[in-house]
């Protein structure tokens, strides 16, 4: 591990985001919220801003900080996750084989079947939906509890951290049950070894479930599925409001749920992805699992829910477009690769240019690749943007029903409420398009961790590779 060097700021790093994320998606639910508007009125005026004000404009909950927690919910969250397990075991999945491991050579077995698992799960709410329409239990337990459903992932994902942490200080060398440890993960820092994870692959075997990869389930499970059904949820929150669905809502539940259910559908190709092949399970992927993706990513449907945004057809169209570019580069770029590599006399890249490596491996430098070399995350980016682009530009106020103020342009709900932009116009973009900005930290950020695994891996001919393909991630700006 001495040749590994501390990310994410090391340890004061690694503190910051174990107790500091949790603040702020509690932050970013309090105070865009559908009570007083999106951000609170009081953060509209920073100079007269106090706690009893900001107190009074969010959803706080009436027995203060014991508030968050409701082990009734906790115990129903704690059902979906058995759940999940349940039918990791019983549905019928595609079982393979993964890379080999660094120190015994040997590859470990999966088994994938996340698509049919949600597919399950969405034809039981469908039925659900049809039975009860909005009102059904799963789209309004969600909405009214989202804050101690938040509050119980936090504690499981935490709970799940400390539980692999402890038990990667029982992985020997070369252990004959296929463990090891992640390089870079046993750092000697408490916290930052408990953040990044230290065993590459925990393993546990459950009652009635048998052996479960924690990693490659938690990657691709619970959180996943967690993020389409709060969508929905807010969804049918839009309709118990309003009495009717906008085109935005529509249009972002079907491009989230599109990615959810892509990427559930491909499962097996986490198997050649950083986070499986490099990382350890610590904290940073377990809280990004079942807590930041489900409830980050659901932002935009959450915010719409409460203020309807009209695209239109020229707007959908426009941006289908974008999301349409962007899933076609990076498919593009990721298949050509994997025909390069699988079959390289295919007649649509057997004339590509390469660079031959010492390893015995090739590198592409034509084609997509030859464009920048990591092309696909622009377009992995780029096909994200329609999550965000539907909430125009954001923000609202609510006023209560009744309210003599009469505000211009205001949307009314059922009950009289009315919702207007006014101060709070451009502000809500904060909530909204966050996840645009840490979409592409995250990926500049995966980039350069690979581009120095490269380079420790290929050595001279990685210069050689970044002489010919100058770019990283967009030709002609990074």
């Amino acid at each position: 591990m001495a040749n590994h060097k501390y990310e994410f700021g090391g340890p004061p790093g690694a503190a910051a985001i174990v107790f500091g994320l949790p603040l702020l998606l509690n932050f970013f639910f309090l105070t865009c919220n559908d009570k007083t508007g999106c951000p609170a009125p009081a953060l509209l005026d920073p100079r007269t801003l106090s706690w009893g004000k900001l107190k009074g404009q969010i959803p706080w909950p009436e027995d203060g900080l014991a508030g968050f927690v409701s082990w009734e919910t906790t115990g129903w969250v704690a059902a979906y996750y058995l759940l999940s397990l349940i039918l990791y075991r019983v549905l019928p999945a595609q079982e393979v084989y993964g890379t080999k491991l660094r120190e015994s050579g040997r590859p470990l077995k999966y088994r994938f079947n996340a698509f049919h698992a949600t597919v399950v799960q969405l034809a039981a709410c469908a039925i659900g939906t049809a039975l009860y329409g909005a009102d059904f239990v799963v789209w309004t337990f969600l909405d009214r509890n989202y804050l101690q459903i938040l509050a119980a992932n936090i504690l499981i994902a935490y709970a799940i951290s400390l539980v692999v942490y402890i038990g990667s200080f029982s992985v020997k060398p070369r252990n004959e049950d296929l463990r090891e440890l992640a390089r870079g993960g046993c750092m000697g820092s408490i916290i930052y070894d408990f953040y990044i994870g230290r065993e590459l692959n925990p393993r546990m075997t459950l009652p009635f479930v048998g052996e479960v990869d924690l990693k490659a389930w938690l990657e691709m499970r619970p959180g996943l599925t967690g993020w389409l059904l709060l969508d929905l949820a807010f969804v049918a929150k839009q309709y118990r409001l309003y009495g009717h669905v906008s085109d935005s809502i529509v249009l972002v539940a079907l491009v989230q749920g599109y990615y959810v259910l892509e990427g559930q559908y491909a499962e097996a190709g986490i198997l050649g992805m950083m986070d499986i092949t490099t990382d350890g399970l610590g904290f940073m992927l377990t809280f990004g699992d079942i807590v930041w993706v489900p409830f980050l990513y659901s932002t935009q449907c959450r915010y719409l829910s409460v203020f309807p945004v009209h695209l239109g057809w020229a707007g959908i169209a426009a941006i289908a477009l974008v999301f349409s570019i962007g899933l076609y580069i990076f498919r593009s770029a990721n298949n050509q690769k994997a025909r390069f590599r699988a079959t390289p006399d295919h007649p649509s890249v057997k004339d590509m240019p390469y660079i031959q490596t010492k390893r015995g491996t090739r590198l592409l430098t034509g084609g997509w690749w030859g464009a920048a070399r990591h092309i696909n995350y622009f377009g992995d980016w780029t096909q994200a943007l329609p999550f965000s682009l539907p909430t125009g530009v954001a923000g609202y106020l609510i006023l209560p029903a009744g309210s003599a103020a009469a505000a211009t342009g205001a949307i009314q709900m059922l009950d009289g409420t009315q919702v207007a932009q006014g101060a709070a116009r451009g502000w809500g973009m904060v909530y909204t398009y966050f996840y645009v900005l840490y979409f592409a930290i995250l990926l500049v950020h995966r980039e350069r961790r690979d581009d120095a695994l490269c380079a420790e891996k290929y050595g001279e001919d990685w210069d050689k590779y970044r002489r010919t393909v100058r770019w990283r991630i967009l030709p002609g700006v990074y």
